[in-house]
């Protein structure tokens, strides 16, 4: 097997640890944290990982291929990069980053509302192929000019998020001051004064912004200000009432992001969407939930063959990938995976990260016989 990333981080985990020896103690911990104990971080890895996968090893085989089409178009492996907020604030120019490299390998990148590049910057840095993933607004005014961005810019799908009705109660940004841009009390600036690498790229970089929603909100917000703006400007509660006339605007594809439920994902279907992420928000949003990988076998056997069903949370690495893929998705998504990288390696963090998650994903394939990711539920061990 060829190796071309950096043999020094072989592993999502040896990113991890880097990753926390090179950024402030706030922003680690606002990327690595769920909510409430993080209980459902933790319990979607570990669940996921209890999936296994059977080999079949006397089976001709002519070799395994990651490629893998959704929506009609063909990527080079079946995961990509999921929309993640304030990613400037864990690494200077992230969303960057991870959109060039995503770009380089032919994997989808998903922008978020609420992350640290604009929708048309996302846009020309992967020719028009990133998803964007909108929260929804409050205003309907607000809503269809965030759309018209996305169609103008030929975003090929739009990622609606029904999983945030509250934001998670998160203990750890709570103590941290955490907000856009983080309070600089005494105890942030020590943190930062020890991250000097970091440090020195956000001086280079600028202060990081919500590059998306910078037309819509006035100029020089405090933190209480700015605080104020985003909850009068999105209501993060969906219904059908909400949906429709999003799916009558956006003629591209539709993903509903966050579902968890049958009942959600029958509604999905009945609604017109054209796929769905069966995804807890990555453990941060309801402590008490189920893990990712208990609805998504249901999910996708009750209804994969009416719309695409995809997953995220608690997805770490290539097994992982084969793991969801084995349970019934045919897409997957990770966010932290790659803001570790990035975090760790800087601009050469996303190269990497994708580099090392294909390999890892190839390996196992081979060593399950498996010839194509449409493949992989055959090779689940009952």
């Amino acid at each position: 097997m060829a190796i071309t990333f950096d043999t020094r981080y072989p592993s999502v985990d040896d990113l991890r640890k880097q990753a926390q020896n090179k950024i402030p103690k706030f922003a680690f911990e606002y990327l690595d944290g769920g909510c409430n104990e993080d209980v459902n971080v933790i319990r979607n890895t570990s669940e996921l990982r209890g999936v296994q996968l059977k080999p079949n090893y006397l089976r001709a085989h002519q070799g395994s291929s990651l490629k893998t089409k959704l929506f009609g178009i063909e990527y080079d492996a079946p995961f990509g990069i999921a929309p993640v907020g304030l990613q400037g604030l864990m690494w200077p120019n992230a969303p960057e980053i991870l959109a060039k490299a995503a770009h380089q390998h032919n994997i989808p990148f998903v922008l978020s509302t609420v992350t640290t590049t604009s929708i048309e910057r996302a846009s020309e840095l992967t020719e028009g192929k990133s998803w964007f993933q909108l929260y929804h607004p409050s205003e309907d005014a607000l809503r269809d000019d965030i759309i018209k961005r996305a169609e103008a810019a030929h975003c090929p799908v739009l990622v609606i998020l029904c999983d945030v009705p509250t934001f998670g109660f998160r203990p750890r940004d709570i103590r941290n001051g955490l907000a856009m841009p983080p309070k600089m009390s005494v105890k942030n600036i020590l943190q930062v004064l020890g991250r000097p690498h970091w440090a020195l790229e956000t001086l280079k970089h600028g202060q990081p912004n919500f590059e998306t929603l910078k037309p819509y909100m006035p100029p020089g917000l405090d933190l209480k200000q700015l605080g104020k703006f985003m909850d009068q400007t999105f209501s993060g509660r969906l219904n059908e009432e909400k949906i429709k006339p999003i799916r009558d605007m956006w003629k591209g594809k539709l993903v509903l992001k966050g579902v968890a439920s049958e009942f959600d994902a029958q509604e999905a279907i009945r609604l017109g969407l054209d796929g769905i992420i069966v995804s807890n928000h990555g453990g941060r949003q309801l402590d008490a939930g189920e893990s990712t990988i208990k609805p998504l076998s249901t999910i996708a056997e009750k209804y994969g063959d009416q719309i695409e069903v995809m997953m995220d949370s608690g997805i770490r690495s290539g097994p992982d990938v084969a793991r969801a893929m084995a349970s019934g998705a045919k897409f997957t998504f990770m966010g932290r995976s790659f803001m570790y990288g990035v975090s760790a390696l800087g601009k050469a963090g996303g190269d990497h990260t994708i580099a090392l998650l294909k390999a890892e994903l190839q390996q196992v394939m081979e060593q399950l016989c498996c010839e194509d990711t449409s493949s992989f539920p055959y090779h689940l061990a009952k």
